[in-house]
């Protein structure tokens, strides 16, 4: 009868854990005074010349349709402010991004506003020499799966710089860099997205001075297979990643819906990252991980159903591959991460159970919520000291940390972060 009465007790206790986590999604509601403007703002883009100015005037725009820009060279778009030029995309009928940039060179988009386009906000893609500043990249109202994917999209480029930036309410990445090469992301901020910043098969980036809050997960970096590039050698420093434990709205069957809630970085699949003196704080499943694509395989094969991979491809977001193995040219581990100097800490007492690994830390972790945690999924025939996949943990205070072993069902389990004080030669 003792024993009976304690476990309705446990059970009665995780029950209100469980409700008080409950959250609601958030909503971004700016007042807006709409001018139509249309023909003559459109007009602008189909005319513009290169080395010239898109001079955008102050006042808040409707559209019906995207603005596009494609083979420029030396072009600049600039508006009056952040909170005084605003174009926005609410009701767009046609095309589905709010601007479309391609094959461009030497383009800068600085002080302006772009809201509710039907895809991405602003996409930019096969183009070298980019410089998006200070742009507000929104969706308005409750954030919804319906948003768009992206806020600030550059894919397929080079030499790309996104600074002093905001991006709201994507429900895939907020700030996305993809298969591009020397990329900044500086000074950024990013709130009520699925992924705050996202960094996809990309090399040579660097990632500082961003504030990522009040996401499903702050920072994502990823190395996806199927793809022309990947990406490494990732640099990430003074950024301030914290608070992100969204309810996770993106596109089921995407790559990002299977990120947990409560994920403040995740470092997945990728090589030769440094994260290093950044702010890590209160996130309900891990401050940190880094894991294999194997994780996110296991996920297909566990919860996925064909149909649903269908709905993140119709919307042109990258799914979950089951079948990861047969790109022969991607390597689905992590290595030589190094994680020094950090500062990690969690104000949550209790993990969320919203997803499996606040489970498994209730299970062996004594329901403590780990800073830094590793699923242990190495190559075929390697080991820690596989100077390849090496993780080297140091001078991160007192963050916890966990090995899991997911490999072998969790059985070497520990926390014992001794086998990572290492460098990275």
């Amino acid at each position: 009868m003792k024993k009976a009465r304690i476990l309705l007790l446990l059970l009665l206790i995780l029950a209100v854990v469980y409700i008080t986590q409950k959250d609601t999604l958030p909503s971004y509601t700016p007042t807006r005074d709409y001018v139509d403007l249309e023909e003559e703002m459109v007009e602008q883009f189909i005319l513009a010349k290169d080395s010239s100015v898109i001079e955008l005037p102050e006042g808040h725009f409707l559209f019906s349709q995207s603005l596009s820009l494609d083979n420029k060279t030396h072009l600049t778009i600039k508006g009056q402010g952040i909170d005084k030029t605003v174009l926005s995309f609410k009701g767009q009928t046609s095309g589905a991004e709010g601007i479309k940039i391609t094959n461009s060179q030497n383009i800068t988009l600085e002080d302006f506003a772009i809201e509710d386009a039907v895809g991405d906000n602003l996409k930019i893609s096969e183009s070298d020499s980019i410089v998006m500043r200070r742009i507000r990249s929104a969706w308005t109202g409750e954030v919804s799966v319906q948003n768009g994917a992206y806020a600030l999209y550059p894919v397929l480029s080079t030499n790309v710089i996104i600074e002093e930036c905001e991006a709201i309410g994507s429900s895939d990445a907020g700030i996305y860099v993809g298969q591009s090469n020397n990329v900044i992301i500086r000074n950024n901020k990013a709130f009520y997205n699925v992924a705050g910043i996202e960094s996809e098969n990309s090399t040579n980036v660097e990632i500082y001075g961003n504030e990522a809050y009040e996401n499903t997960s702050g920072l994502l970096i990823f190395n996806l297979p199927e793809l022309t590039l990947y990406g490494g050698n990732v640099n990430v420093y003074n950024n301030n990643i914290h608070d992100n434990n969204l309810t996770n709205f993106a596109v089921k069957g995407s790559i990002v819906s299977a990120v947990p809630k409560g994920a403040g970085v995740v470092i997945m699949a990728t090589k030769d990252v440094q994260f290093h003196n950044n702010i890590v704080a209160n996130h309900k499943t891990t401050n940190l991980s880094v894991v294999s694509y194997e994780i996110f395989a296991a996920e297909e094969d566990e919860q996925r159903e064909a149909t649903v991979n269908d709905q993140a491809q119709a919307r042109g977001l990258r799914a979950i591959e089951s079948d990861y193995k047969d790109d022969k040219a991607y390597n689905p581990y992590p290595g030589r991460i190094d994680v020094r100097d950090n500062r990690f800490s969690n104000k949550h007492f209790f993990p969320t159970f919203s997803n499996d690994f606040g489970i498994l830390w209730l299970v062996k972790n004594s329901g403590n919520i780990p800073d830094i945690a590793y699923d242990g999924i190495f190559a075929p025939g390697g080991s820690l000291q596989d100077e390849e996949h090496k993780i080297c943990i140091q001078n991160n205070g007192e963050a916890s940390f966990v090995y899991l072993d997911a490999a072998h069902d969790f059985e070497g389990f520990t926390n014992d972060q001794s086998p990572f004080d290492c460098l990275i030669n």
